[in-house]
């Protein structure tokens, strides 16, 4: 299960860190030099991000998983979002933001949800994880820039409504990505949707876990560091780097 949700996961990482980039990209006009400092820094990250993921899912290819599918689903999404404001593609990057904060903060403090787990491949998502912990405000921020002129009422309400949509795709087109992955290697049916469940909301329960940081997004006045959790950083840099060295 740990292993068909991570390749899926890492099957849209490459189209969809490019749409973060260029939903930050766009509000950038203007900003003061610590955001736009922490903006350049916040594209070079992604960038790697996007080159890592793209030689992960070349290696879940060569070991026979067609992630093809996965991919158009993605496109197809990203499609929709051409031509409409790009304040929507702000408010839809800052929810994926939180969403991939969540699960970086999970997978750093349940190690033992990942025991068994190829050295090489953890220190990849380990990597991934601390990164996306260092820039999780950036895309907040640049929201709140570019929203400076709003209402409180009108910021809260676009955000939360773009959260309540994001988790519904983003959880369900998650869980059908497993699944199809699942089925590549002859696991189907209410079975393995059932097996799928309860590893996400039972037994580790990732997505049970996040739930109260989930809740926490749609606080009036909330921001992505209200809950500081970069002390996480320092230890596991330390461990990639070990792992790096070993490989």
């Amino acid at each position: 299960m740990a292993t068909a949700w991570h390749n899926a996961l890492s099957a849209t990482f490459p189209r969809g860190e490019a749409f973060f980039i260029e939903a930050v990209k766009a509000h950038r006009e203007g900003a003061p030099a610590p955001l736009a400092a922490a903006i350049r820094a916040f594209i070079a990250q992604e960038v790697n991000h996007s080159r890592e993921h793209l030689a992960f899912n070349r290696l879940a290819a060569e070991a026979g998983y067609d992630l093809s599918g996965i991919d158009q689903r993605v496109a197809d999404l990203l499609a929709l979002t051409r031509g409409r404001p790009a304040i929507l593609n702000l408010a839809t990057t800052i929810a994926l933001e939180h969403f991939t904060a969540m699960l970086a903060h999970d997978l750093l403090t349940h190690p033992a949800s990942y025991a068994g787990a190829d050295p090489e491949a953890l220190a990849l998502w380990r990597w991934h994880a601390i990164e996306e912990i260092e820039h999780k405000g950036v895309a907040f921020d640049t929201w709140l820039h570019a929203t400076q002129g709003w209402s409180r009422w009108r910021r809260w309400r676009l955000r939360c409504l773009m959260m309540l949509l994001i988790t519904r795709l983003f959880i369900g087109n998650r869980i059908t990505d497993t699944l199809d992955l699942l089925a590549q290697d002859g696991i189907t049916g209410p079975r393995a949707r059932v097996r799928v469940m309860w590893w996400l909301y039972g037994s580790p329960g990732v997505l049970r876990r996040v739930f109260p940081a989930w809740a926490g997004y749609f606080r009036p006045g909330f921001h992505p560091w209200h809950h500081d959790d970069r002390a996480l950083i320092a230890p596991v840099e330390a461990d990639v780097a070990r792992a790096v060295g070993q490989a």
